[in-house]
């Protein structure tokens, strides 16, 4: 089947994360997306899982795009990135605000010759502003969003907040942009018009903080019940009996349906009073049990649960199966599994392409086919040191 954006052609002047995973995205609809790389590469092709110097990281969020190195720092690479922004449909980039400008590449700039171009700005804190200058890392806009305070203060005897370790950030504002661009490309198909966006990730992890955001403004005397892991004998699991009938099947499933009678939890209202001691009661009940027991049996009663799964014990888990919810990509190291589009189409493709680009793997094969350059130019901008590659023996998919 066809993707939704065959025949779409994007230039990724990402990096990290938050861009390429949008970038990714259009990719896995069809998109021809040229990631066009400075002549160290995008600094995640260092970054671990490595094999053979290989990174997995990488491929992950890049798999599917084919790979143009230019030096930006040079009169003809800038030139060169200019003649193809022209015939771009969308550009997505993250560098900090003012640096593509600089280069003569911002919107305003290539709009003059391409003004249907969808032109996606990715940062920290947007582009106007007082904050616009800071460096946002993920790590840096969890805490200066409230994320990581929201957080801590669900915890229990929790003296500072919790290490970050993942980039809820980075992925959020990369899933945001990509909404951002499609609905941009279905607005330009009935305006012509193209669309500068603006996408900060500080704005996305407000989007986060749903009752957080509320809360803020309308303290409630009482917080919400919070769920909280439940010992069993050998792990945890989390069970959530939102709904009477949730509650009532619960009950049922441990042993207790007097529980359903019980004034501390025979309403929706009393549950939430004594949340914590419905929980100490689930608690009593799962220890002499194991995870999966308790998981399989709750399952079976229709309680919405799950026992707590490593990522290695969820990538193998039937779901992740059944669903396919992991494609495979290959890069000169071999193959590894990536996790795919997170959703189906059914009149549609949607998928990881099978393959990691090489830096510089397809400079030339671009220029060809967008430019029309020639051999003897091409050459020429090689040995000037405008293009680069890397050799067949190093990291990526050969030609």
């Amino acid at each position: 089947m066809s993707g939704a954006l065959d025949g779409c052609f994007v230039l990724d002047f990402s990096a990290m994360m938050a861009g390429p995973y949008c970038t990714r995205l259009l990719a896995d609809l069809g998109a021809d997306v040229v990631k066009v790389e400075p002549p160290q590469g995008d600094h995640i092709r260092g970054r671990p899982p490595l094999r053979d110097g290989c990174s997995a990281y990488f491929g992950s969020l890049n798999c599917g795009k084919r790979s143009l190195c230019v030096d930006l720092r040079t009169e003809e690479g800038r030139s060169l990135a200019l003649a193809l922004a022209a015939t771009a449909d969308i550009i997505v980039e993250n560098f900090r605000p003012g640096v593509m400008k600089r280069l003569g590449l911002d919107y305003e700039s290539v709009r003059v010759c391409n003004p249907r171009l969808v032109y996606c700005s990715i940062s920290g804190f947007g582009q106007q502003g007082r904050a616009a200058q800071r460096s946002a890392y993920a790590p840096i806009v969890h805490a200066a969003s409230g994320y990581d305070l929201a957080n801590m203060a669900y915890q229990e005897r929790l003296e500072q907040p919790l290490r970050t370790g993942l980039f809820v950030a980075d992925v959020l504002a990369g899933a945001v942009a990509f909404g951002a661009v499609t609905a941009a490309l279905v607005r330009r198909s009935a305006t012509g018009e193209g669309e500068h966006i603006d996408l900060s990730l500080m704005d996305a992890m407000f989007t986060l903080m749903v009752y957080e955001c509320a809360e803020a403004q309308f303290p409630v005397a009482k917080g919400r019940p919070l769920y909280r892991p439940i010992r069993a004998r050998d792990g945890f699991l989390i069970v959530a009996p939102v709904s009477a009938h949730n509650f009532t099947a619960m009950a049922r499933a441990v042993g207790h349906p007097e529980w359903a009678s019980d004034r501390r939890f025979a309403t929706a209202e009393a549950r939430e009073r004594h949340w914590g001691e419905l929980m100490e009661l689930v608690e009593q009940w799962a220890q002499t049990r194991s995870a999966e027991a308790c998981e399989t049996i709750l399952l079976e009663a229709g309680v919405p649960c799950s026992r707590y799964y490593t990522v290695r014990e969820a990538m193998a888990s039937e779901y992740a199966g059944e669903r396919r919810s992991f494609a495979t990509v290959a890069d000169r190291a071999g193959t590894f599994r990536v996790p795919d589009t997170p959703f189906k189409l059914r009149n549609g493709h949607a998928g990881a392409r099978n393959w990691v680009a090489a830096l510089g793997e397809h400079s030339a094969q671009v220029l060809t086919e967008r430019l029309g350059l020639g051999a003897t130019e091409l050459k020429r901008l090689f040995d000037a040191k405008v293009l680069y590659r890397e050799q067949e023996e190093l990291c990526g998919r050969n030609s």
